[in-house]
């Protein structure tokens, strides 16, 4: 490697004295500055131009997206303009001097710069820009200084083994990076098209659930699909992984497996979705934010999340408090004064409850009743109906209670308070009395 490596060296001195003693080569140089500083001002006339022609402004039209996804590449003028006017002189020196070496040159360190542009200024996505600074940008440096081929031909000469098996290092690259962007590729495609799916309205939501989740099946079997195609494998090679596979159900995978297929019924069935706020039987509540192939998530009422494996939502007990078109009922308990009269109270409170905007009159309007007599007042409680859950944004039972205050208030009602008598006996008024016949 040392030995080849200075062989390149000699001959890149000896290119050097070449191009440093050679008139073609000054006149090579002077055609790169020249095509260099036209592209300049050619691209400070044309950028300002273009921006306004391709900026949309505000709207968020298909063709808005487009014009602004491509007023993303604008910083590519300039070294694409160069690149361009170089690619010209090329044709001027070869005519000429018969020799354009200097000019290939430019128009590789044209291209590096480029992809130097691409990487920095274009890519906004964290893999793109950890692919391009770690392979894009070391790939084009190797090809602007020539030295692209003569590596590709070491890592394919370069072969490593394992067991029987054996590759080039060229092949191992080559999956990597192959690999990185078909599976990059993938989830994107999946981002877009599972987006695409859920904002479908007309559709069911667990409709549109489904629908998503077999669009990213599909989507990552093809990569995978395409990545096997890509490596040369024999698909019958898979034959043996897929029996690994079972094995591995058979022993370890087993709830990998259930939590899978019960994510699968789920959708199927439909009985619950996005947007649901359930209750498990462990204890689990929450909102589903995402339905997994693995796990659904669960967000409370205080930010925290959930994960619940699918198979508890099949083999547990679970109540939905969003199921649509129903209603949820709660209840209200106060209490008033021993000295109200109690029969005017149902139809005090069961008009200011009923003008709560979030209190429906169906299934049954609100119903006040007489609970019993406790030991400061009387006992009622005010049962409602709700489209929705009694927590969170929604604080219903709260709403009520204020209400009811309000009303008992406005008609001069007591709410009692905790209290009690004491009675103090005197104990000099005890006279104890004497038997008649003493």
């Amino acid at each position: 490697m040392m030995e080849t490596v200075q062989g390149y060296l000699e001959q890149g001195q000896r290119i050097a004295l070449d191009w440093i003693t050679s008139p073609a080569a000054y006149a090579q140089f002077g055609l790169l500055v020249a095509a260099f500083l036209i592209a300049v001002g050619v691209s400070r006339y044309l950028s300002p131009i273009l921006k306004r022609l391709l900026d949309p402004g505000e709207n968020e039209t298909v063709f808005a997206r487009a014009r602004r996804f491509a007023l993303m590449f604008l910083p590519l003028l300039l070294p694409l303009l160069a690149y361009a006017f170089i690619g010209a002189g090329e044709q001027i020196t070869r005519s000429i001097f018969g020799s354009g070496a200097v000019i290939a040159f430019g128009k590789r360190l044209f291209i590096f710069l480029a992809v130097r542009v691409l990487v920095q200024r274009i890519f906004y996505d964290p893999f793109l820009k950890t692919f391009g600074r770690y392979v894009m940008i070391p790939m084009a440096a190797l090809y602007a200084v020539g030295l692209l081929d003569p590596v590709q031909n070491w890592l394919g000469e370069t072969v490593v083994g394992v067991g029987d098996i054996r590759f080039s290092l060229l092949s191992l690259v080559r999956a990597a990076v192959v690999g990185s962007i078909l599976f990059w590729l993938g989830r994107w495609s999946s981002d877009q098209g599972t987006g695409f799916i859920r904002s479908q309205e007309e559709m069911r939501p667990p409709t549109r659930e489904l629908a998503a989740k077999t669009f990213e099946m599909v989507v990552y079997g093809a990569v995978f699909l395409l990545l096997i195609n890509v490596l040369g494998l024999d698909l019958s090679a898979l034959a043996l992984l897929g029996g690994a596979i079972g094995v591995g159900l058979g022993f370890g995978l087993q709830k990998i497996a259930s939590n899978f297929i019960s994510g699968v019924i789920l959708l199927l069935e439909g009985q619950i979705t996005v947007g649901d706020f359930v209750e498990l039987d462990g204890g689990e509540a929450g909102r589903i934010i995402k339905l997994g192939a693995r796990a659904t998530i669960l967000e409370t009422f205080d930010g925290k999340w959930i994960m619940v494996p699918n198979e508890d939502f099949i083999t547990a007990r679970v109540v939905n408090w969003s199921d649509a078109g129903s209603g949820n009922r709660y209840e209200a308990e106060f209490s008033v004064s021993y000295e109200t009269d109690i029969n005017l109270i149902p139809a005090i409170v069961e008009k200011a409850v009923a003008a709560h905007p979030g209190v429906l009159s169906e299934p049954e309007p609100p119903d006040c009743e007489l609970r019993g007599f406790g030991d400061s007042g009387v006992d009622f409680s005010v049962e409602f109906w709700v489209e929705g859950i009694d927590d969170g944004k929604n604080k219903y039972t709260s709403d009520v209670l204020f209400l009811i205050w309000n009303a008992l208030k406005t008609h001069g009602i007591e709410i009692p308070f905790p209290q009690r008598e004491l009675r103090l006996r005197d104990q000099n008024a005890l006279v104890m009395a004497k038997p008649e016949n003493g």
